[in-house]
């Protein structure tokens, strides 16, 4: 099918992009990737008067190291983060869990930040933001603003991001020498999560320290796992206390609970073991 007729704009800065998104109202829609907003433009689900097109806009690309944190333009693709030694050092589980990300193709086209305001409840990267502490920049009419993670994701397929608004980084919180991983139980065509868990455990001296776990697609958003990450800490790190742990997670349904545990059983098994 061919998608409805729309203006295409490019604009070369961030401030034009937002002043383009008030002048077109809010018909109007960003393309970065594309890779989700292209397929529902061919189904007209969705038939926008304008696009605006911020792929060029290298403002809003690469991780940069910005003191106890990282920052993430929005425009980095999958496979940047996939690659960056940065996101390795310091927050292995973003890297961890984009390696589970679709296929290749999507993962050199898709982006951070697109992934993050499409909000899919089976996106991979949502629980991992969530279990971080991720806080996002989203720049307005009115400047700039920033939200934690926990307050972004507003239901499914919604976040905080109002009509003209753009998300242009993602400030992320170093979790140097943490242990990580990303456990995802998913059908193979696409690569979607029928339900997925994000894990970083800090353990000193063989005890654990600290622990962040999210779950993905268990609601409308991600879910912090917190009753797991409190029943953690200060805990041996041993097989004995993740699977005790675990059993407090939850994902709100029988069939879904079970794997939920399950998951975050394996994924703090494989964090704790590096």
């Amino acid at each position: 099918m061919i998608p409805a007729e729309f203006k295409y704009l490019c604009p070369s800065t961030v401030d034009e992009a937002v002043r383009m998104l008030a002048e077109e109202g809010e018909d109007a829609k960003i393309i970065a990737g594309g890779q989700s907003l292209v397929p529902v433009l061919r189904m007209r689900l969705a038939a926008p008067t304008a696009l605006i097109d911020i792929s060029g806009l290298t403002e809003l690309t690469g991780v940069h190291d910005d003191g106890d944190s990282l920052l993430i333009g929005a425009m980095t693709t999958h496979y940047e983060v996939q690659r960056d030694h940065l996101i390795h050092d310091h927050a292995l589980l973003l890297k961890l869990a984009t390696d589970t990300v679709a296929d290749p193709q999507v993962r050199h086209r898709g982006t951070f930040g697109g992934s993050l305001c499409h909000a899919d409840p089976a996106g991979d990267l949502l629980a991992p933001a969530l279990a971080l502490d991720a806080v996002m920049i989203i720049a307005g009419p009115d400047g700039r603003r920033e939200v934690p993670a926990s307050e972004f994701f507003a239901g499914y397929f919604e976040t905080a991001v109002a009509p003209g608004e753009i998300l242009t980084d993602v400030r992320v919180p170093k979790y140097t020498g943490w242990g990580a991983h990303y456990e995802k139980l998913n059908r193979v065509a696409q690569a979607w999560s029928i339900v997925a868990v994000a894990a970083a455990v800090q353990v000193r001296g063989g005890t654990i320290a600290a622990a962040r776990v999210g779950l993905t697609n268990v609601g409308a958003g991600p879910v912090r796992a917190v009753d797991v990450e409190s029943a953690l800490v200060g805990q041996p790190a041993t097989a004995e206390a993740i699977s005790e742990a675990a059993l407090r997670a939850s994902a709100g349904d029988g069939y879904k609970d079970n794997l939920a545990r399950v998951l975050t059983g394996r994924a703090l098994t494989a964090a704790v073991a590096g």
